[in-house]
């Protein structure tokens, strides 16, 4: 393979099977309950099949179809345990492995985006990928200073690909549902519509990382490889030796869960105060626990920027809805555009809906778990329940979007890992807002203060 297909009739091909294949395995499951096999049987059987037919596609296409995979494999954890395995090792291959390019095609994009000597610049490379991501492969490499870097090169024929596979999802969005019922998949084709062209300038990457790299310059719990070249189809970084999340997810001990989970959480309250942006993609395979016990960050294709850091209102009405004020979480609420029309609105039972998802702040300790998400999952799906109705009055401002599902995808990380750590303690000392004004303690500084200095 020298490049992905881009061609929207054989991409679409592709795609068009997923459909195909769910209504095949429907009729299968219809068959199967016509000769007596229980419901939930059934069930169960064709999310399995939908789910590895799914992903195997998305992983074969690459572009903006393993990147919608990649989007969505963070919901994993709130799956029901007896579907939780075939899923998870589907996703675990999607977020880590893709038919690589050959050699030739490499050292084509090299050549045209270092220049011909490209070689020169390293006194080591490795033709065989390490890592595939949705829009380009990682190589191993050694800088021509010695020190081991990370090269990621752009498939050719990524950003036409990206474009006609985030045309077509947006056609098969409710496809999804298979796999996560109630899941909104729309808002989320769209925002990373939205993004593509950024995500697929390497030389904007580069600068966002630079920037996070600048404001933990030296911190003791999070590092961000600094950049060392770019080119728009090329980027250069020193090389993170550490253990994936997936595989501490897997088989990694209590303490290094528990560790991991910490040091989520810390980057995400972080990051905003300290370099104005946020971490966008929250899947195992952009983090790395390091052997001295801080996160090396991965990929910053995807960021939000945050002039000013979180709004301060995020953090005001968590505290609000924890203290039991109704009234003023509503208002809110009703400031920032979270509730639909003029309609009335019950203030206690909004704050009925948002109270349990504050769990993980109510105490000084928690421990994310897949039992937790699933609950919570089942209670705001279940059309029976009080919270699905309710949700029908609420909106998400676009302005929320991309802070929004950060978090939801940090939370589902968080509950793979089944991560014990003190969340409220974070978000005292990093979320404005959250604390009483005498409560907070000193920050470290942000980026711009560093410069400053």
């Amino acid at each position: 393979m020298t490049e992905i297909p881009r061609g929207a009739v054989a991409r679409t091909a592709r795609l068009a099977s997923l459909p195909l294949g769910l209504a095949g395995r429907a009729a299968l499951g219809l068959g199967k309950r016509v000769t007596g096999m229980a419901a939930d049987v059934v069930s169960a059987d064709v999310q399995r099949r939908t789910a590895e037919h799914l992903f195997s596609v998305l992983g074969q296409l690459k572009g903006g179809a393993m990147k919608m995979g990649q989007a969505l494999s963070v919901f994993e954890a709130a799956l029901p345990e007896e579907l939780a395995g075939p899923y998870r090792a589907a996703l675990t291959k999607l977020q880590e492995a893709a038919p690589p390019l050959p050699a030739a095609s490499v050292h084509k994009v090299l050549a045209e985006s270092l220049g011909a000597d490209w070689r020169d610049m390293f006194s080591e490379f490795e033709d065989k990928p390490a890592a595939a991501a949705s829009i380009g492969q990682v190589h191993r490499a050694v800088w021509s200073d010695g020190r081991p870097v990370a090269v990621k090169v752009q498939y050719p024929g990524a950003g036409e690909a990206l474009r006609s596979d985030l045309n077509q999802l947006a056609r098969f969005a409710g496809l999804f549902k298979a796999i996560q019922p109630g899941l909104d998949v729309k808002p989320l084709v769209q925002e990373i519509r939205d993004r593509v062209t950024e995500e697929l300038d390497y030389e904007l990457e580069a600068k966002s990382q630079s920037a996070f790299a600048a404001a933990f310059d030296g911190d003791p719990d999070i590092y961000v490889p600094p950049v060392l070249a770019s080119s728009p189809r090329v980027l250069v970084t020193e090389w993170v030796e550490g253990t994936p999340l997936s595989a501490i997810i897997s088989a990694g001990s209590e303490e290094e869960r528990d560790r991991a989970g910490y040091l989520m959480a810390l980057l995400h309250f972080s990051a905003p105060a300290r370099a104005e942006m946020l971490h966008a993609d929250p899947h195992p395979g952009n983090y790395r626990l390091l052997s001295d016990g801080r996160l090396g960050v991965l990929d910053f294709g995807a960021v939000a920027h945050l002039p000013g850091g979180h709004p301060e209102i995020i953090g005001r009405l968590t505290r609000l809805a924890l203290a039991g004020d109704a009234e003023s979480v509503l208002g809110g609420l009703q400031q920032e555009g979270f509730i639909k029309g003029d309609g009335k609105i019950d203030a206690a039972a909004v704050l009925g809906y948002i109270r349990p998802m504050l769990d993980p702040i109510a105490e000084d300790e928690f421990q994310f778990t897949r039992a937790w998400l699933r609950a919570e999952a089942g209670r705001l799906a279940n059309p029976k329940s009080p919270a699905y109705a309710l949700s029908r009055q609420l909106n998400l401002p676009p302005s929320y979007m991309m802070v929004h599902r950060v978090t939801l995808g940090s939370i589902g990380v968080l509950c793979q890992l089944q991560a014990r750590a003190a969340y409220r303690g974070i978000l005292t000392d990093w979320l404005p807002g959250f604390a009483e004004p005498a409560a907070r303690k000193p920050r470290r500084r942000a980026a711009k203060q560093i410069a400053a200095d």
